[in-house]
């Protein structure tokens, strides 16, 4: 694949992370990017909004990589393969900023876990540990969508809720420091 580029101590830098992600449909991505611009004008945020292509709900985050090895993009394909599930409802609606190391915090839009969205969290998580897939997890699973990264934190705070049925979910590529998403994979999630 890619060839990874090594740090001054001689380790390879990352260049890529690989997710499972769901996709906003094309209505709920415009509300998200209208939300998005009235914040940041109600709340003088200077971040960029991530582009619509862009925005969705992390699944599982698999990791960063110097380079994504053939083995683990196929174990992780077929890992998804066994997960079949029907349609995933999806209701964000509050923001805040969520904390972190870096100066500039990320905004995001969120909401409670459905039952299907947490059957389909669970379930790939299993496949993924069954087929000896090592996760980055958080301790709970929180469905959100990150809106842009700012320095001005923006607490917890009530929107019109942006609701939307997930029918596939997908394995994406981020190309590291080049703000570019490749789709690998997709599976439906069929009734």
């Amino acid at each position: 694949m890619d060839t990874p580029h090594a740090d001054p101590v001689g380790r390879a830098r990352p260049t890529d992370s690989l997710f499972f992600a769901l996709y906003p449909t094309a209505s709920a991505a415009a509300r998200i990017a209208e939300l998005t611009a009235r914040l940041c004008a109600s709340h003088k945020l200077k971040g960029r909004p991530i582009p619509a292509d862009r925005l969705h709900i992390t699944l599982h985050y698999l990791g960063a990589f110097a380079g994504l090895s053939a083995d683990l993009i196929a174990q992780a394909r077929t890992a998804a393969a066994q997960t079949a599930f029907p349609p995933v409802d999806i209701v964000l609606d509050h923001v805040e900023s969520f904390s972190g190391r870096r100066a500039k915090r990320p905004l995001v839009l969120s909401g409670e876990i459905s039952e299907s969205l947490g059957a389909l969290e669970h379930a790939l998580g299993a496949a993924l540990d069954d087929a000896g897939i090592p996760l980055k997890r958080h301790p709970e699973f929180k469905p959100h969508v990150t809106l842009l990264y700012d320095e001005h934190r923006v607490h917890r705070e009530a929107v019109a809720p942006v609701a939307w049925t997930a029918r596939e979910f997908a394995l994406v590529r981020s190309r590291l420091g080049k703000s570019q998403y490749e789709v690998l994979a997709r599976w439906p999630l069929e009734s």
